[in-house]
């Protein structure tokens, strides 16, 4: 998981996965990649950086799910009712999101079962890799709500 708006994670990150790639080009790369936002962060290079490394993520990556800082920052402010949601609620949904998304690689399971067949079913062509994800149910980090939902209610 790497944040394209600064310059470790757009910069180092992306030049980390291009190494990566380098050194092994037959294996699959899944990377987490948050887009910055202005409402969550006002440095004014996170558009730039965002920009250059989404070039990098084309050429390198094989699958990248995207999370928007701007989305993740609107879910804890209205659905979780957080009147100033910090980095560790936004990192908490994010941490969630990446616990469902791998979920099938490590647990066994007949569908999507390594990251080779779960590009073979997701991405129609190899340039069009970019994934938004979803997730429910939601929860604040800290929560000690824990109750059954059907899958009407979700």
């Amino acid at each position: 998981c790497h944040s394209l708006g600064g310059g470790t994670g757009s910069g180092m990150g992306t030049l980390l996965i291009s190494k990566i790639r380098e050194e092994y080009p037959d294996r699959m790369m899944l990377t987490f990649s948050v887009f910055p936002s202005p409402k969550v962060s006002d440095t004014v290079v996170e558009p730039y950086n965002a920009t250059l490394s989404v070039h990098q993520l084309v050429e390198n990556a094989d699958e990248c799910m995207v999370l928007d800082n701007e989305a993740l920052y609107d879910i804890c402010f209205r659905t979780l009712k957080l009147t100033t949601p910090s980095f560790g609620d936004l990192n908490h949904l994010i941490s969630a999101t990446m616990s469902g998304v791998t979920c099938c690689l490590r647990f066994p399971g007949q569908l999507n079962s390594d990251l080779r067949k779960l590009a073979v079913n997701l991405i129609p062509f190899p340039r069009l890799h970019f994934f938004m994800v979803g997730f429910a149910p939601l929860t604040s980090r800290g929560s000690q709500q824990y109750s059954a939902l059907t899958v009407p209610e979700l």
